[in-house]
């Protein structure tokens, strides 16, 4: 079982996840336009409590972990989340910023730092999946190092990095 623990970038600290970040993360996931590649509708602060603590609680499964941090640039508040999902060596990951904090390179650098702490772990391949038409979100995942493949997942293409393509 892997546990998720501070990962520091040149820019950020990614905080593993409390119920503690509820309230300043229910202001940061407020935009509708988040969720125009995910579908639903931002979380109420309770829903988004409930939610984090069921996060945080772990998976079910004993051989599935869940990971789960919150993006802190040094200099201000909370401004997204990174998450990854390990399942024997695949991990799935998938990050969010918030409206006002995209385009600055947060999403990329919280991913890459991400990517860097689970190559440090017993991980084979990476995997993400990500709306055919977000372009931002496909430009972070090439930035990490992962590939489209053909498959696709309720819609979305499957990107990975594997040993052979690190």
């Amino acid at each position: 079982m892997v546990t998720a623990q501070l990962i520091e970038t040149a820019r950020l600290d990614l905080l593993p996840l409390s119920v503690s970040h509820a309230e300043e993360m229910a202001v940061v996931l407020s935009d509708p336009a988040l969720h125009t590649y995910i579908g639903g509708a931002p979380d109420s602060l309770a829903a988004l409590r409930s939610r984090y603590q069921r996060m945080t609680a772990g998976s079910p499964d004993p051989a599935v972990s869940w990971l789960n941090w919150v993006i802190r640039p040094r200099d201000s508040g909370l401004v997204g989340t990174v998450q990854a999902t390990v399942s024997g060596s695949v991990a799935e990951i998938a990050w969010v910023v918030g409206t006002p904090w995209q385009g600055r390179g947060i999403a990329t650098e919280a991913a890459r730092g991400l990517v860097a702490w689970l190559d440090r772990r017993p991980v084979d391949a990476i995997v993400a999946h990500i709306h055919p038409e977000n372009r931002a979100s496909a430009a972070v995942a090439a930035a990490i190092g992962l590939t489209a493949t053909d498959e696709r997942q309720d819609g979305e293409i499957r990107w990975r990095r594997t040993p052979q393509t690190r």
